[in-house]
């Protein structure tokens, strides 16, 4: 299957101690830490592309800009989604947003590229 535009992927998981910016180190606040809520932005996106890869392929994060809009206690339910928005040879756009129910937490844009996965990581030293 072709990625296109529309595709979409989602995440789901309640705010943690260790969710914050207190233990990230963003902040010395006991709220969602914004590299957290960026990090599961980048899970709905891989979760979105995962069926349609094979299993020589991955993707890997080139591009995140995101408005963190509202603090998200620790027990907060947040649901993160990924919408593919273009695609340029390798290299796929999102949009992106954490929602509290109807009140949106961050919004933003994600890219990321498909890669070979035994090559990247052949370059990567890995």
């Amino acid at each position: 299957m072709a990625i296109t535009p529309g595709i979409e992927g989602t995440y789901t998981v309640a705010v943690g101690e260790l969710d914050t910016a207190e233990v990230v180190g963003s902040g010395d606040v006991p709220v969602l830490a914004t590299p957290r809520v960026v990090a599961w932005m980048e899970i709905a996106a891989v979760e979105a592309l995962r069926p349609l890869l094979d299993e020589s392929a991955t993707t890997v994060g080139t591009e995140v800009s995101i408005e963190h809009l509202a603090a998200s206690p620790v027990g907060t339910v947040v649901q993160c989604r990924a919408v593919v928005t273009a695609v340029e040879g390798r290299t796929v756009t999102f949009d992106v947003s954490a929602n509290q129910e109807d009140v949106v937490l961050a919004r933003g844009v994600h890219r990321r590229v498909v890669v070979d996965r035994a090559r990247f990581l052949e370059r990567a030293g890995a």
